[in-house]
């Protein structure tokens, strides 16, 4: 074995590959073989990291997934530093791992996917968000044809108006269930009463559908409610709202994020990071992204080089960001901060 791809073809394994950190995303096996053999960049670096999830299921043995939480150093383009990766194998190699002689694994590959001591003191392990965890639950489910969590009915109930349930019910697991499902009386319910839920409700609501699974029907009510948010100076609601609003395909965020961009009080370092984090996807346009570095270099508060830097390993961001980098007016906020970097 080579590579992790090797290993998950040797499994035998029905295998669901999704990235981390900055969005809860698939990856197809093609992509990712890609990377392994240094290919292709990273497609959804976060903090220099590849971070995937590695779901592995059997369906004959009626369990649940195994799932593996791997982050991967990056090199300076978004390509993959083989040298953790290789001793990650060389810990499987060592723990008895063979491949499996039929559809499900033998003993000693079931072992070792279940070892604790696989993952003990393992550098490539971490934790996942707890949003980001319960979101890639509910997806796994669906995608090996499992039931849903025992939380997922009294949360659908409650989305859709039971007087009779209390938010305090409500489980995040079930939450994620009903976001995953896309359910379209749920989103019909929530375009009509989103802005009367409480707030304990919204927020972990707008965390789960940040990673692009807002419904559009519903993208015009997270609008209005980010803008009484406003009103509220509720920043931690806003910020949450546009979080989600900026997850987001449709081509009418890309409209209001030039709305947001133009307002000079809506530039605080808690908006420019999410834009960054959620919304990197809008900043592929002829002058969005020119806006969007100009206003970061000019906040004060902002992480600019950290923020840049991992922006700059999304393949589609990398040469347009340098280049106005490389570009910049001597006299804007964005030339001056690249020149102190270059002295």
């Amino acid at each position: 074995m080579q590579t992790l791809s090797d290993f998950f073809t040797h499994s035998r394994a029905e295998l669901a590959l999704s990235a981390l950190g900055r969005r809860v995303a698939p990856i197809s096996r093609d992509t990712f073989s890609a990377f392994e053999q240094e290919r292709e960049p990273w497609p959804l670096p976060w903090n220099g990291r590849a971070q995937v999830a590695c779901a592995m299921h059997w369906p004959a043995l009626q369990e649940d997934p195994a799932i593996w939480f791997l982050s991967l150093p990056l090199d300076e383009q978004g390509l993959l530093v083989p040298a953790a990766r290789d001793a990650f194998l060389d810990r499987l190699l060592t723990l008895g791992m063979q491949p499996a002689d039929g559809p499900t694994p033998n003993d000693s590959t079931r072992d070792v996917l279940t070892q604790s001591n696989l993952m003990q003191d393992n550098p490539l392990a971490f934790e996942p968000e707890l949003h980001q965890r319960a979101l890639l639950h509910a997806r796994l489910s669906r995608r090996f044809g499992q039931p849903s969590s025992a939380h997922s009915d009294l949360a659908r109930r409650y989305l859709l108006g039971d007087s009779g349930l209390d938010w305090q019910m409500l489980r995040l697991q079930g939450l994620a269930d009903e976001v995953a499902a896309q359910d379209p009386a749920v989103i019909l319910a929530l375009t009509k009463r989103l802005k009367t839920l409480p707030r304990d409700v919204v927020l972990p609501m707008c965390y789960l559908m940040e990673h692009g699974d807002a419904p559009a029907d519903l993208l015009p009510t997270l609008w209005e409610a980010m803008r009484e948010a406003r009103q509220r100076q509720d920043v931690e609601t806003f910020c949450a709202l546009l979080r989600a609003l900026l997850g987001s395909n449709d081509g009418r965020v890309g409209d209001w994020l030039d709305r947001i961009l133009d307002d000079e009080d809506l530039m605080a370092a808690d908006c420019l990071a999410a834009i960054a984090a959620r919304g990197w996807h809008h900043l592929e346009h002829e002058t969005r992204l020119g806006r969007f570095l100009e206003r970061l270099a000019s906040c004060s508060d902002a992480n600019f080089r950290p923020v840049v830097h991992d922006l700059a390993l999304i393949p589609r961001l990398r040469l347009p960001i340098l280049m106005m980098l490389r570009q910049a007016p001597a006299n804007s906020s964005l030339g001056r901060l690249v020149r102190e970097g270059n002295t």
